[in-house]
């Protein structure tokens, strides 16, 4: 496997397991009753959700003429695990059955499936759409459940039903003098199961869940559809991606394998390395799960290793990890680099004083990577930005106007609200950002001796007088969109 390779099959690895179980990994866990949040491909006939019956990834590939294609489309296919209670007249589901020292538990499970097809690209252009088909074929085991004396008291009977599905495979030349060629995946659910108002967890069990597409490619190279060059610009905004996004993946500056994911990701995505394996809870701390992991009870922890058994290999993990080990979860930095396109601060001095024209005797001692506190450009405390014509400063009283472009949900109930400005930043791409505590807010005196302020950026503000009132809301009408 190549090295590209092996690094996109670590990440979607962690995408086909994303949420999978989700802390404290218990089957009666009130989080645990909602599963397979990613990636789900519902059958067409199934509409109770909003959930879709299909996938589609466009790509673009420059020197494509003789490249070859590698598809790999993989998910997990939902397994039932029912416990089934022995009695006079046959077997009756239950929810658990104890059996000496275990119990066990009614809970899904999951099986990794894959489908592979090399195509050449000079075969896609011109040609029909090729469609491979994916046909699962169910199967259903029965384990009996013995007790100590030899009695059969229950069985396990775990079961998949059979998927079909297909992929469909296409390209087509760009436009223009650049060589490109877009290509195109369809992953749809072609099951013809007819659901008659059925729940989701039905559902699930003809579905694909966590699907996505790794495509490799040979003698030709992908374009980032993220951060594309400026020729390929126009190119790229013809791309329909739908439910899903391919993103490079491999070591930086490789362009031959893309991950098209149903999770957001940036190009080159990458497992850490203080990461010992998979957590499953989906946008967790690692060091907080171990940590959570290892204050469940006996009781909880016991439950938890009969819920799956990817769950027992989890807590073995967890407990069986060194101290330095766990160490190494709390924090790491990657790497500091320079950018050409700014002011280069780590080779910054303090200014040499004007009396001598010497520098003062700390710049000898190692300077960090970036110091404010050695930097005399900048002085948050001191420092002011220009909003609306309006000089602002620490002291300056704004009210608080955060854009659409602002990501975070709880911005809506600061919209309106007036507050103090207590530094001005300046990072270092050269923005400007303004700490600010709210006037009405009865802890700000706290919040200021801990420096934990709330952060705007100056078009999210609108300056005051000192005669404006304090407080507010989005409900006064004040606020601009």
């Amino acid at each position: 496997m190549s090295v590209p390779m092996d690094i996109a099959r670590r990440v979607a690895d962690a995408v086909l397991y994303e949420g999978y179980l989700l802390y404290p990994y218990r089957a009666s866990a009130t989080k645990n009753q909602v599963r397979w949040q990613f990636g789900v491909l519902v059958p067409p006939g199934f509409t109770a959700t909003a959930e879709h019956p299909a996938s589609v990834t466009e790509c673009l590939l420059e020197g494509a003429a003789y490249a070859v294609a590698h598809l790999n489309l993989r998910f997990l296919h939902v397994r039932t695990r029912g416990v089934e209670r022995a009695e006079d007249d046959g077997y009756w589901p239950v929810q658990q059955l104890r059996n000496g020292h275990r119990t066990y538990l009614t809970f899904d499970e999951a099986t990794e499936r894959e489908a592979e097809v090399t195509l050449p690209i000079a075969g896609l252009l011109d040609a029909p759409e090729r469609v491979i088909e994916v046909r699962i074929p169910g199967d259903r085991v029965v384990e009996p459940i013995v007790a100590p004396s030899g009695e059969v008291i229950g069985r396990l009977v775990s079961e998949h039903l059979p998927l079909r599905a297909a992929l469909r495979v296409s390209a087509e030349l760009v436009p223009g003098p650049y060589d490109l060629v877009k290509l195109r995946a369809r992953v749809e659910n072609t099951d013809d199961w007819q659901p008659l108002g059925a729940p989701r967890e039905q559902a699930l069990r003809h579905s694909l869940v966590s699907a996505h597409l790794l495509i490799a490619v040979t003698a030709g190279a992908f374009v980032s559809l993220l951060d594309p060059p400026e020729w390929a610009r126009p190119a790229v905004e013809t791309c329909r991606n739908e439910h899903t996004w391919p993103v490079l993946v491999g070591e930086p500056g490789h362009r031959d394998v893309v991950l098209s994911s149903p999770i957001i990701l940036y190009d080159h995505p990458d497992i850490a390395p203080e990461s010992p394996g998979p957590l499953f809870d989906s946008t967790e701390i690692d060091e907080m799960l171990h940590l959570r992991t290892l204050t469940l009870t006996d009781e909880e922890t016991l439950e938890a290793r009969e819920t799956d058994p990817r769950v027992t290999e989890l807590i073995d993990m967890v407990g069986s990890m060194p101290p330095e080990l766990l160490e190494r979860l709390h924090g790491a930095i990657r790497s500091v680099e320079a950018s050409t396109d700014r002011t280069d601060r780590t080779d910054r001095q303090p200014p040499s004083s004007p009396e001598t024209g010497d520098s003062p005797s700390r710049q000898d001692a190692p300077v960090p990577w970036w110091d404010p506190a050695g930097d005399a450009a900048v002085s948050p405390e001191t420092d002011s930005v220009t909003v609306a014509g309006v000089t602002v400063s620490r002291g300056s009283r704004v009210r608080l106007v955060p854009g659409r472009r602002r990501a975070d949900a709880h911005d809506m109930f600061l919209a309106g609200r007036t507050a103090h400005v207590e530094a001005v930043l300046l990072d270092l791409d050269g923005a400007h950002h303004l700490a600010v505590t709210l006037d009405d807010d009865p802890g700000a005196d706290l919040r200021r001796s801990h420096g934990r302020f709330l952060y705007f950026a100056p078009d999210e503000v609108e300056p005051l007088t000192d005669g404006s009132p304090a407080g507010g809301s989005a409900a006064d009408g004040e606020v601009g969109a």
